[in-house]
């Protein structure tokens, strides 16, 4: 599993982060995918690589703009030692 985070510009509202995660869960195939305007970002695991250039031509083909994109094999976070 991967995890790709990117930083988004011109998310403003909640509706906003909405048609982030619409855009990218119609275009690519991805198991989960959340978008945050606080913080700026876009969060997406995917069994497999997405292409750069595609995910940033589909965020600005809706009217945003990609700054960065950072892939990493996902991993699953500890929750009190347990897993």
């Amino acid at each position: 599993m991967i995890q790709i985070t990117l930083k988004v510009e011109g998310m403003m509202c909640g509706m906003c982060e909405t048609h982030i995660c619409d855009t990218i869960r119609n275009k690519f195939p991805v198991k989960k995918v959340a978008a945050s305007r606080a913080k700026k970002r876009a969060v997406i695991l995917s069994e497999q690589e997405i292409p750069t250039e595609a995910l940033r031509a589909a965020i600005a083909g809706i009217g945003y703009s990609v700054s960065d994109i950072k892939a990493e094999p996902y991993r699953r976070k500890k929750i009190f030692g347990l897993f």
